[in-house]
Parts: C-alpha cells; sequence; structure tokens
C-alpha cells in the first residue's frame, strides 16, 4: 500500500510503499476513505509524543470501510463504513470496565502507538468495543473529523464542561477543535465567544453561531472577554494547547468558572505557568479533556441528525495523500479555515 512514512523526527516525511496491514484476531483493517491532518499529527512529527517508534506512518482522524476482520470479532463484517476514536480502549482495565475509554490505561492510538491513516489502509484494534457505525448519507471526509476533533470538542464542551443554555463559553483557538467546540456550545444554548488572531477564522466562528469573537492581537484577552460578559465566562476552551491560550483562558474566567485543556501542550510548552492566586483566590477548576468514548458518539450523532450540528461545515481544503508531507509539516505555521483533509490516495 501507499503510505507517508518519515524515519526520524522533523525530517520530510516520504510517500513510499509498504506492506499491508493485517487485522489481529480482536481487530478489523480498515480500507482509509478520509483522514485529517490534525496539530497532533504534527507534535507526533515533531517527536513530542513518547509512544511512536520509527520509522512511523501517522494520521489518527479517519474514516473508511472495513476492509478485512480478525477471527474474533462479531459486530462487524467486510463492507461497513466506520469511524474511529483515535484513542482505542483494550476493554480489560479498570477505566474500561467503567466507560471510560477515553483515558484507558492501555490505550492504543492509530498515529502514535502503532502505524496510523496516512496509508490506503489501517489497522484497529479491539474493532468491538471501539468501531463507530456511520451515519447514512455523511461524507467520508465529515466522518474523518469525528473521532479527533468533533468528538473531543462534544466531550469537551457537554461531559467535561457541563455546559448549559444561557452560560457564556470562550474558545481559544478557532482551528478545527476550536470551531467544532464553537458550534457544539451554540448548540447547547450558550453564548459563545471565538478568540484567534486569523479574521477568516473568526468570521467562521461568526457564522457557526459565535456571539462576539476577538482578535487576540488587538485586544486584551482576557478584560475583552469581562467586559462582553460583565464579569467573565461560566466555561473557557483552550482549543489550541499554548500557554497563551491557556493563561488567557483561565484569566478570563469569572469566580467559579471552568477551564478546559483541550490542547495538547507538549514539549517546551509541557510545564505552563499557571496564574494560581486566580485558581485558588476564585476557586477556579481547572478540567482536562481527551477525546472521546465510542460508546457517546450517539448523543452526538442525534444531534447532527436532528440539525443542531453539522460537522460537514468544518471541513477545509480536501488534498491528495502525496500533498501530505508539506500539510503536515506547515500544521504549526499555517492552519487552513476548516480542517485539512486527505481524500485521495
Amino acid at each position: 500500500m501507499k503510505a507517508v512514512l518519515f524515519e526520524k523526527f522533523q525530517e520530510a516525511p516520504r510517500l513510499v510503499t509498504v506492506d499491508d496491514p493485517s487485522p489481529e484476531t480482536h481487530g478489523v483493517v480498515l480500507k482509509v476513505a478520509a483522514t485529517g491532518v490534525c496539530r497532533s499529527d504534527w507534535h507526533g512529527w515533531m517527536g513530542h509524543d513518547s509512544d511512536i517508534e520509527l520509522p512511523h506512518v501517522p494520521g489518527h482522524e479517519l474514516a473508511g470501510v472495513i476492509a478485512a476482520v480478525g477471527r474474533d470479532v462479531t459486530r462487524w463484517k467486510v463492507g461497513d463504513k466506520v469511524t474511529v476514536p483515535f484513542i482505542c480502549g483494550c476493554g480489560s482495565c479498570p477505566e474500561c470496565a467503567a466507560g471510560h475509554q477515553q483515558v484507558c490505561l492501555n490505550q492504543e492510538q492509530p498515529g502514535f502507538t502503532h502505524w496510523g491513516s496516512f496509508a490506503e489502509y489501517v489497522a484497529i484494534h479491539q474493532a468491538d468495543l471501539n468501531l463507530v457505525a456511520l451515519p447514512e448519507g455523511m461524507a467520508f471526509a465529515t466522518a474523518a473529523s469525528l473521532g479527533c476533533r468533533f468528538a473531543t470538542s462534544f466531550r469537551a464542551v457537554i461531559d467535561q464542561g457541563k455546559v448549559r443554555a444561557g452560560q457564556w463559553v470562550a474558545v481559544h483557538g478557532c482551528g478545527g477543535v476550536g470551531l467544532s467546540a464553537v458550534m457544539i456550545a451554540s448548540a447547547a444554548g450558550a453564548n459563545v465567544i471565538g478568540v484567534d488572531l486569523d479574521p477568516a477564522k473568526l468570521d467562521l466562528a461568526k457564522n457557526l453561531g459565535a456571539v462576539a469573537v476577538i482578535n487576540g492581537q488587538e485586544a486584551d484577552v482576557p478584560a475583552a472577554i469581562k467586559e462582553i460578559t460583565s464579569g467573565g465566562a461560566h466555561v473557557s476552551l483552550d482549543a489550541l494547547g499554548h500557554p497563551v491560550t491557556m493563561t488567557n483562558s483561565i484569566l478570563g474566567l469569572r469566580p467559579r468558572g471552568r477551564h478546559i485543556q483541550v490542547g495538547l501542550m507538549l514539549g517546551e510548552h509541557a510545564a505552563p505557568a499557571i496564574p494560581m492566586p486566580k485558581i485558588v483566590g476564585q476557586e477556579i477548576e481547572l478540567i482536562g479533556s481527551h477525546g472521546m468514548q465510542a460508546h457517546r458518539y450517539g448523543a452526538m450523532l442525534d444531534m447532527v441528525a436532528s440539525g443542531k450540528l453539522d460537522p460537514s461545515r468544518l471541513v477545509g481544503d480536501q488534498i491528495s495523500l502525496a500533498d501530505a508531507p508539506e500539510a503536515l509539516m506547515a500544521m504549526d505555521k499555517f492552519q487552513s479555515v476548516g480542517a485539512t483533509v486527505i481524500t485521495r490516495f
């Protein structure tokens, strides 16, 4: 099969031909129909993820068609159209037993713990636990965003943030995760503020339901949030993963507000300074959010089916597998408006 592979961190990946994967007894192999290019993939290519063994094929936001099934798989068959959370639970640890596969103690992550979806085929572990059937009529490019950006945002807003109608929600960073969060929080009835440096992304945030936007290059972000909300946001998300966006998110909260850290903070940003006087003095909650379990997809997909959520609006550039190396290396310098998705193999 064709795949994008890198042999050293921070060196240009190459489009190569490698052996097709085979399914484990409990797994499947998918023919990849679409896969997103995510900032997490960039972190992996930079060497910020200790799980990666070289040489490596990245890619974790994916949708496709089952091409081969392991002998112990009971719920799926060849030809099924599916997606998968980027965190695949093991099914046997205490967290999986409690339904918290997103923090599985023995988790597998395509594109990190094993070769991923920047390829014609990808192997998925524990298929009966981790696969999600695609709704009829959903485009593969749309479905590819569900496993990471959109589902991650859904859990961050609904499950971790516990956003309620009428609350003020600030979203710092209007990339794929942030714009998903804007749409989801707006659908939940919140008053959403989008924060970014790119006017085009801020315009899209408004189109997706934000009642206000702030350009971080032109304003004191926490002060602007407090002015708009008359005291601060109830819930604030750092959807980028940077010390500046994290700090602005915390400082823009009202007393007893919730900060949700969604964007990964790795490498030189792995141990940021936290404004602890604000945390203690105003009883601010700091909450992490990491993916979403397959069994929670139903609630999200019901909102898609009802028309309250439309993840197709977040699909940006659609590129070929041959274009993926350049797109991956540029993720920290430039991100298109909407999610970049590989759809041509």
